[in-house]
C-alpha cells in the first residue's frame, strides 16, 4: 500500500502551470471568448476543456475549421492578453523550495507559459515541458512522463501538482503522485492523493534524499 502523500519523498516535484502557478483566468475567458465570436460559436461551446491543449480544444469544437489558422490566432489573442495574470498564493515560494528538482509542464505553448509566468513574476525553471515538446497532450500521460525523463527521474517517485482533472488524469497514466489545488476546480471533481486551496497550504522540503511536503 502506497503511503500517504505527506509521508513520502519525491525525486522531483512538476507543476501545471495555468491555474496552478498563475493565474491566467480571467485573460484566458477573455482570448477563447474573442475567438469563438470571431468564428460564430456560442462561448459555452468551450466550457469543459480547461487543461487540454488549444489544438485538442479546436479540433474538438472546429473540426472543419482550417486547424492551423485558427490555432495561430488564439495564440495570437492569448499572447497579447496578460491584464490580470499573477502569480497564485504560494507559487513564487513552491518554485523557490524545489530548484533543482522541478519542472512545469503546461499544456499551453512555450511562448505562451513564458508570456504569462513572466507577467506573474515568476522563475521559470531550467526544464520544462510544453505543447510544443509533445504528440500527445494532457489528458495522455506523455507530457508527465516527458518532464519526468528530462529531470533523470522515475515517474513514480515524482509529485505532480495540478488544478484540473485533465492534468490529474495525466499525472496517473504516468504513474505519478497527485496534488490537486482548488484554484479553479471543484473538491469533488479532482480525484488526487492530496487536496490543498493553493500552494500556500503545503511547503516543500528538500533533504538530502528529495522532497518532502508538509501539509497545513
Amino acid at each position: 500500500m502506497t503511503p500517504p502523500l505527506t509521508e513520502r519523498t519525491f525525486a522531483a516535484v512538476l507543476f501545471d502551470n495555468d491555474g496552478t502557478l498563475t493565474d491566467s483566468t480571467a485573460a484566458v475567458l477573455r482570448s477563447w471568448t474573442t475567438w469563438a465570436h470571431e468564428h460564430d460559436l456560442p462561448p459555452e461551446a468551450l466550457l469543459g476543456f480547461h487543461g487540454f491543449p488549444a489544438a485538442s480544444i479546436i479540433a474538438r469544437v472546429l473540426p472543419d475549421a482550417d486547424q492551423q489558422t485558427a490555432l495561430e490566432r488564439i495564440g495570437e489573442l492569448e499572447e497579447a492578453d496578460t491584464d490580470g495574470v499573477v502569480a497564485l498564493p504560494g507559487a513564487a515560494q513552491a518554485l523557490s523550495d524545489v530548484r533543482g528538482r522541478v519542472a512545469i509542464v503546461t499544456s499551453a505553448t512555450r511562448q505562451l507559459a513564458t508570456v504569462r509566468l513572466d507577467a506573474a513574476g515568476l522563475q521559470i525553471p531550467e526544464i520544462m515541458v510544453t505543447v510544443d515538446d509533445i504528440t500527445h497532450g494532457k489528458p495522455d500521460p506523455e507530457p508527465y512522463l516527458l518532464a519526468a525523463e528530462r529531470l533523470g527521474a522515475d515517474p513514480a517517485d515524482c509529485l505532480v501538482v495540478e488544478d484540473a482533472p485533465s492534468g490529474i488524469a495525466s499525472a496517473k497514466a504516468a504513474g505519478c503522485a497527485t496534488l490537486a489545488l482548488l484554484t479553479t476546480t471543484p473538491a469533488e471533481e479532482l480525484e488526487a492523493d492530496l487536496v490543498v486551496s493553493d500552494l500556500s497550504c503545503v511547503t516543500f522540503a528538500q533533504t538530502d534524499g528529495g522532497v518532502r511536503v508538509i501539509a497545513y
